[in-house]
């Protein structure tokens, strides 16, 4: 498998499939990586269309380089501009799933002139503040501080380590703090209704903040966090074709 080297010694993990732009590039959730059903859907139907595409690991995700304990918000968004940069040429289009979402925001205020249009299945920005550390108690926020890091229970794994860093670099790229989203190009964002890990209305709250006028937002009733549904990854195909369409 391909890798692009970065300072330090990561190596991130890629893989790329040529075509016409702009470029699709996804972006994995927290704890998931480029072999994701979402991820996968993309690759195969970007191949059928001919267009160019790439999905990626974060440092200490899947395949990369890097241990999860040392993972940041802000190593993933380094990690996405050095795939900007490096790896794709011409316009790009993010997908976002999750976290990914986040961190699609904000590779795009940081490339504006790359980045064309979002496709964010459920985003998860400012998690780690608003989902983690608001919503636990005071004796788990002591504890973090106290031992620099807890464990969040998970569906999908073992107990997930939280780091203090992880928080503390969070703090340091908030989005729904400011009154607006400096994101300018066309975005669309797909919920699912009964996700149980980001709630929809946050989709509403940043869609609301997002300086573009170009926004749709699709709940989808029946939809959970995964949003891996045969229907539900046709919907995220048909809203990255909208997309393309207008970002072309």
């Amino acid at each position: 498998m391909p890798e692009l080297s970065r300072d330090g010694g990561i190596r991130i993990a890629y893989e790329r499939r040529p075509g016409t732009p702009p470029t699709v590039v996804f972006l994995p959730g927290f704890r998931s990586d480029m072999e994701g059903t979402k991820a996968l859907h993309l690759d195969a139907h970007c191949g059928r269309c001919g267009r160019a595409y790439l999905r990626f690991d974060y440092r200490g995700h899947g395949r990369s380089s890097g241990r999860f304990e040392t993972f940041t918000i802000g190593g993933a968004k380094e990690d996405t501009l050095a795939v900007l940069d490096e790896l794709v040429e011409g316009p790009a289009v993010l997908v976002g799933s999750s976290m990914g979402g986040w961190v699609a925001l904000l590779a795009a205020i940081a490339r504006p002139e790359r980045v064309r249009g979002l496709v964010l299945v459920a985003p998860a920005p400012d998690f780690t503040e608003r989902l983690m550390w608001r919503a636990w108690d005071a004796a788990k926020r002591a504890r973090l501080e106290r031992e620099g890091v807890v464990f969040e229970p998970s569906d999908y794994e073992e107990p997930v380590p939280i780091t203090r860093a992880l928080i503390e670099d969070g703090r340091r790229h908030l989005l729904l703090e400011a009154a607006t989203v400096p994101i300018r190009c066309p975005v669309h964002i797909l919920h699912g209704q009964r996700d149980e890990a980001v709630p929809w209305e946050l989709s509403l709250e940043l869609a609301a903040k997002l300086e573009t006028p170009h926004v749709t937002v699709e709940l989808v009733k029946e939809g959970d966090h995964r949003m891996s549904e045969p229907a539900q990854l046709a919907r995220l195909a048909h809203a990255l074709d909208r997309i393309l369409e207008v970002a072309s």
